[in-house]
């Protein structure tokens, strides 16, 4: 490797990694004014948990769907707390009363928003996966680099100790040599969307706003809310959705780069007259130079790998480690080591994720991040790298020089399509 390549890797590894020198820090008394761009689910999530934190109050909101915009502004209203509302971003962060968004739209809008925001001066909270293309990922990193704002990735797993813990067993060397791993996510309580035919636009909702850069199409309530992230216009499936948490403790504990080769089989399987295009079932293999990560998924059933429905396991010659939500433990390789019993979460994840955003923006320090721009755009160009194999029906080779495939139809993949008179940031 050349030493300008070794230096643009160990940048990333660092940005990727929880251990950072110590620095201190305090929360300060000064008021932090938070807008929320997108207001529908895990948008409202991450509010609720933000605004716990005495130095945050909610200033603003924004959403396409004034029936849901207005529901939010009277649910603050009754905790005392008063707003304005917007249905276009861009007002918002025109507006001094804002020192920083969550953008928690569908993931077609995220490059976009997040890219006026840090222009705007605005610091940056965005839901995983943080672009719709490995283009878009690349663009939204050189914008933070750009600005002076503080942006956190919606990955609030980093933030929660037990999954520190467990990559800290992993980097300990205990599990001996480990030449592959394994992240999944089965999703039982999720069924395939049945066809449904396209329908008047409900009223109070901007669609035409909320359809941006994606390409134009009739209203359908399938494409809507949360059922969007099954179609390749604004999302990538669930490869994209629970394989950016996943992944992203597949490649940290393998402390890894990019693969030098991806290659993915899957399909719509489950019920093939499903409305959804991106794939029910999926398994993907990522090739580095000693090990590989395997990536699965499948969509209606919860009976995953190790009696798990989601993780991540580090398969070792003395031992595999088992890592999900609910926890961590080590089984032994033939007696090779000693068994490590569950070791249960002993914090709120999300909690202490918004904490370490407000930390960071208090401290004016990007270095503070537990899932700063750089790591959010690692993981979620792996999970496209596995959409793009799947989609090609090819091995694909990723020039990590070039940061392009060896493949050109694999390329034509690396850009999401834009529409309607939008373009991709240019910076």
């Amino acid at each position: 490797m050349k030493r300008k390549d070794f230096l643009k890797a160990g940048a990333l590894l660092a940005a990727t990694s929880f251990y950072k020198p110590g620095k201190a820090f305090s929360l300060s008394s000064e008021k932090i004014r938070v807008g929320l761009i997108g207001v529908n689910g895990m948008g409202w999530t991450d509010l609720q948990s933000i605004i716990k934190l005495k130095n945050v109050e909610c200033t603003a909101l924004c959403d396409i769907d004034a029936n849901l915009l207005e529901k939010r502004k009277e649910e603050l209203q009754q905790l005392n707390i008063h707003v304005k509302t917007y249905s276009d971003h861009k007002k918002l962060l025109e507006d001094n009363v804002v020192d920083a968004v969550i953008i928690a739209t569908p993931d077609h809008w995220h490059c976009l928003q997040m890219v006026d925001a840090v222009r705007a001066g605005k610091h940056v909270y965005v839901e995983k996966p943080i672009g719709n293309s490995i283009k878009e990922c690349e663009v939204m990193v050189a914008a933070a680099a750009q600005s002076k704002s503080i942006v956190q990735v919606g990955q609030w797993q980093r933030s929660q100790q037990h999954f520190k813990d467990a990559i800290a067993f992993v980097h300990s060397g205990k599990l001996g040599r480990i030449r592959l791993a394994k992240a999944w996510s089965y999703v039982g309580w999720k069924t395939p969307i049945i066809k449904k035919p396209d329908s008047p636009v409900p009223v109070g909702v901007d669609y035409d706003r909320w359809l941006g850069p994606a390409q134009k199409r009739n209203f359908n309530i399938n494409r809507f809310h949360f059922e969007f992230r099954w179609f390749w216009d604004y999302a990538g499936g669930l490869m994209t959705d629970w394989g950016v948490h996943l992944l992203d403790y597949a490649l940290q504990g393998m402390k890894a780069d990019f693969p030098k080769a991806i290659v993915a089989s899957g399909g719509i399987y489950a019920d093939p007259n499903t409305a959804a295009e991106t794939p029910d079932t999926l398994t993907a293999m990522y090739e580095f130079d000693d090990f590989n990560i395997q990536w699965e998924h499948v969509l209606g059933l919860g009976s995953g790998l190790y009696g798990r429905d989601h993780g991540i396991a580090f398969i070792g010659y003395n031992g595999t480690l088992i890592l999900n939500r609910r926890g961590w433990e080590v089984i032994p390789e033939q007696n090779r080591m000693e068994p490590i019993p569950l070791q249960k979460p002993v914090d709120k994840g999300l909690d202490k994720h918004m904490e370490n955003f407000v930390q960071a923006i208090v401290n004016k320090d990007k270095s503070l991040l537990n899932a700063p721009i750089e790591a959010g755009s690692h993981v979620a160009i792996v999970s496209q790298m596995g959409n793009i194999a799947y989609r090609t029906g090819k091995k694909i080779y990723w020039d990590r020089l070039k940061r392009r495939f060896t493949d050109d139809e694999a390329n034509h993949y690396l850009a999401a399509p834009y529409h309607n008179g939008y373009s991709i940031p240019a910076v």
